[in-house]
Order: structure tokens, then C-alpha cells, then sequence
């Protein structure tokens, strides 16, 4: 085989070979390119992707009144009751109330590890949980600011 022979089947080994990379290269892209971030074909997330589906989950936890992911500051008036649903949070900033129950069961005072029966005095800046969506809250004795986290009803 003479060297003029082989640099013309050497052209075309070198552009058969170019153009399957350019179509192994654009398959590549095109794949990459429908493959949606986050799915289990593209395990690999960013940090848009990440903070889109925080954003997302905290909007479908509820935005409407007395329903929050954080802590409101509600002004409550002297003699009113603030009803609560299960795993609502309450902390009394200010004022006086007591604990409303169902009667056997309380709200939980998370500072102090006890049950909080009907009428027991709630001590101001104590983190409250309320467990069940069944009437239990506060009954507030002074005008009161609580800090609240979740679904709740002034009467």
C-alpha cells in the first residue's frame, strides 16, 4: 500500500470517526437535556432545584390565618379562648391565661415535662403543644401576646 493510498482512507477513517462522536456527543445532550433534575434517571440535584421544593412544600403546608410553618405573634383580648388544633405550638409572651382541656387530658408544656389540666396557670415564655384537634387551648385571664405555630381559633 502506497502512503498517497493510505492518507485518502485515513481521510476517511479520520471523518467517519468525527462524525460518530458528533452524534454520540449530541445523543448526549439531547438525553441530558429531557432527563428531569431529581428524577431517578438524574440523581443529582442543585441548589435552585432544592430550595424550588422547600419553597414549594412550606406554600402547601397553608398560608391562610391562624395557619403558619412559623411562629405568629397574636394579640389576644382579656376573657377570650384560643383554640387550638393537634400539634399547634403556643407560647405565652405576656398576660395571664390558664389551660383549657378536654377534661381528662391537658396540653403538653414542653419547658417543664408536665400535663396542663383545665385551669392550670400557664407560666409566661413556656413552649405549649397542643395534641389533638379535640377543644383544647387557652383562656386568656388579661389582654394577651401569644406566639403561635399552626391552625387556631380565637372565640
Amino acid at each position: 500500500m502506497k502512503f498517497s493510498e493510505f492518507r485518502k482512507g485515513g481521510k476517511k477513517l479520520v471523518l467517519t470517526a468525527a462524525v460518530l462522536i458528533a452524534v454520540v456527543a449530541g445523543a448526549l445532550v439531547v438525553t441530558a437535556a429531557t432527563t428531569e433534575p431529581g428524577s431517578s434517571s438524574d440523581p443529582v440535584v442543585t441548589k435552585s432545584y432544592v430550595d424550588s421544593a422547600i419553597a414549594d412544600a412550606l406554600a402547601d403546608a397553608g398560608t391562610g390565618s391562624g395557619s403558619s410553618s412559623s411562629y405568629e405573634v397574636v394579640h389576644v383580648e382579656a376573657g377570650k379562648d384560643v383554640i387550638a388544633t393537634g400539634a399547634t405550638e403556643m407560647i405565652l409572651r405576656s398576660g395571664s391565661a390558664k389551660a383549657i382541656s378536654n377534661g381528662s387530658d391537658g396540653i403538653s408544656d414542653m419547658t417543664s415535662g408536665i400535663d396542663l389540666q383545665m385551669n392550670y396557670t400557664i407560666h409566661a415564655n413556656h413552649l405549649l403543644l397542643v395534641p389533638r384537634d379535640d377543644g383544647r387551648g387557652i383562656r386568656t385571664q388579661t389582654e394577651c401576646y401569644l406566639m403561635i405555630r399552626g391552625p387556631y381559633e380565637i372565640q
